[in-house]
């Protein structure tokens, strides 16, 4: 039986703004032993799956610096440090990213970003009958542009790596079991 570790200590290591590290002390269940294990802490984070009325997802392009790609994505974002709703934000994201606006926004899945070392977690909400509304509007950090899909033609995208962001892809997979009958929202 896997038992958690006890943590013995803990100590802030640095803060780059969107993340903080910090060094945990831990004892090995198994062996009694200490190791330190180093954690990002960070906010936590929305990625929205918008639907249009005519079955396509309102996407974005976007470059990441991490893997200096430029990739196809759904709206998200991070959570700002006062908000505490991830539908209210996904709403903020899908329309200042992309412009467009939609109904019945409720939230479909929550997954922890990366348990090994982040102590975040990602939500995704489903947001349908998405339309166009508004102008979009950037943070200094962002350049976008948005595209639609297809539903249909997001399973070949993923299986042809097109799309190749993991928590998108996680995402895109709640949608899938949404779609199937499989998950509720």
């Amino acid at each position: 039986m896997i038992k958690p570790w006890k943590k013995v200590g803990s100590k802030p290591v640095g803060d780059f703004r969107i993340f903080k590290i910090r060094s945990d002390a831990c004892i090995n269940p198994r062996t009694g032993k200490e190791h330190d294990f180093y954690i990002l802490d960070s906010v936590n984070w929305v990625n929205v799956v918008a639907v249009t009325p005519d079955q396509q997802l309102v996407m974005i392009r976007q470059y990441r610096h991490g893997s200096e790609t430029v990739e196809l994505e759904i709206p998200g974002g991070m959570m700002d440090p006062h908000e505490t709703d991830p539908v209210a934000t996904a709403i903020r994201e899908l329309r200042e990213e992309t412009g467009y606006e939609g109904e019945n926004a409720r939230l479909l899945g929550t997954i922890w970003s990366n348990p090994a070392i982040m102590s975040n977690r990602t939500y995704t909400v489903l947001i349908e009958n998405c339309r166009l509304k508004h102008a979009v509007d950037f943070d200094g950090g962002e350049d976008l542009a948005t595209q639609l899909v297809p539903v249909a033609e997001i399973p070949q995208l993923v299986a042809d790596e097109k799309i190749g962001h993991n928590l998108v892809v996680s995402a895109l997979y709640y949608f899938e079991l949404w779609q199937r009958g499989i998950k509720k929202a």
